[in-house]
């Protein structure tokens, strides 16, 4: 049994139950081998890691994590996003005449300059980006065919080793280089928990940063008045990423969790050996706890649940917040004017992981 926990007090309250867990083999129908074969995110809910670590183990890789990606590594690279955005706007601006203004912005936008990002922060250097993102996409698709997740698991284990060994030969200023030295000089992180942190890097690092900017500029092209707030001064962009992570979070529902005891959530119990959704998306529309749930207002109190919460809160929160200011403000400083293609119509990408859009069509003139 999964059960999806929607309200914002239920789900605040399980995120920091103790008596939930994040590894596998509290889930009976995993220890009893009952899952479908080819389950498309198997890979996902048994990659070693922070995201399926519990107690001292979580602990111990979190550590590790946190020391190699400081606040001063994060501040230190917004001059690097201020300039990728300046040049990925520039680009558009220079399609005005070629495509008459109008592109996919995730396309051509908010999916290179995560991915950029990434790369700059563990030193991905020519490794093939496109690439990376595919094989991310499969591992958080919930439609992939039987097997694709394992496939696409293995061949981007295979390009984080690659990245690893190259660290060995050559150290560089990058969270690759000091994790490595971390499993090295202090014996306190195995090889696949190495690759594992890193692979579980590369899909939170983009996919939520890509969907939470094309999130917010659907938002805003669709709600001008509260997009007329923003540049006229009257709220700042730092609202607009707050009011868009709950109204539209960038995941939609986060397996798995556990419970490993019997837990009572009013009227209901769920039984030891259960698993839990994390879902996001619903619990940042819950009406019990939002006055007018589902209005996009950027006036509001928007404080979400929707990078975690707890010992599992998103440990790259600080970073997807800079990106995604950083874009949204200089996009709409430069093309005021934004707006939908015509017939532009965005379809949600095939995942109740992952909340996005699979194309962005807009015009900028």
């Amino acid at each position: 049994m999964v059960w999806a926990i929607t309200h914002h007090d239920t789900l605040q309250q399980l995120l920091t139950d103790p008596r939930v867990a994040k590894g596998a083999e509290h889930w009976r129908l995993f220890r009893e081998d009952r899952l479908p074969e080819g389950w498309p995110l198997m890979t996902f809910i048994t990659i070693p890691g922070m995201t399926t670590a519990d107690g001292g183990d979580h602990r111990r890789l979190r550590g590790l994590v946190s020391q190699a990606l400081t606040p001063r590594r994060v501040a230190a690279l917004a001059p690097a996003i201020e300039r990728r955005v300046g040049e990925l706007l520039d680009a558009m601006a220079g399609w005005d005449g070629e495509r008459d203004g109008e592109l996919d912005l995730r396309r051509e936008f908010a999916l290179p300059l995560p991915m950029y990002v990434i790369g700059e922060l563990l030193g991905l250097g020519d490794l093939e980006k496109d690439r990376l993102h595919e094989l991310s996409n499969t591992l958080v698709s919930s439609s992939a065919t039987p097997g694709a997740g394992a496939v696409a698991a293995r061949d981007l284990a295979g390009l984080l080793a690659g990245l690893a060994a190259a660290k060995r030969a050559e150290p560089g200023e990058d969270l690759t280089t000091a994790l490595i030295a971390a499993r090295e000089e202090q014996d306190r992180l195995s090889e696949p928990e190495l690759i594992g942190i890193l692979m579980q890097l590369v899909v939170a690092g983009h996919e939520t940063t890509l969907n939470l900017i094309c999130n917010a500029v659907r938002a805003l092209l669709t709600h001008p008045e509260q997009l007329a707030l923003v540049l006229d001064g009257t709220v700042g962009w730092s609202a607009v990423v707050e009011e868009t992570l709950r109204w539209d979070s960038p995941v939609g529902q986060f397996p798995m969790r556990y419970a490993t005891e019997d837990i009572a959530v009013g009227d209901v119990v769920i039984p030891a050996g259960d698993a839990l959704l994390a879902s996001y998306a619903a619990a940042g529309r819950d009406a019990n706890h939002y006055p007018e749930a589902d209005r996009f207002d950027l006036t509001r109190d928007a404080r979400h649940l929707s990078l975690g919460h707890g010992p599992h809160f998103c440990i790259g929160s600080s970073l997807a917040r800079l990106e995604a200011e950083t874009a949204l403000r200089e996009l709409f400083t430069r093309f005021p004017g934004l707006r939908f293609a015509e017939g532009a119509e965005p379809k949600p990408i095939a995942s109740f992981v992952s909340n996005g859009i699979s194309t962005l069509p807009v015009r900028t003139s």
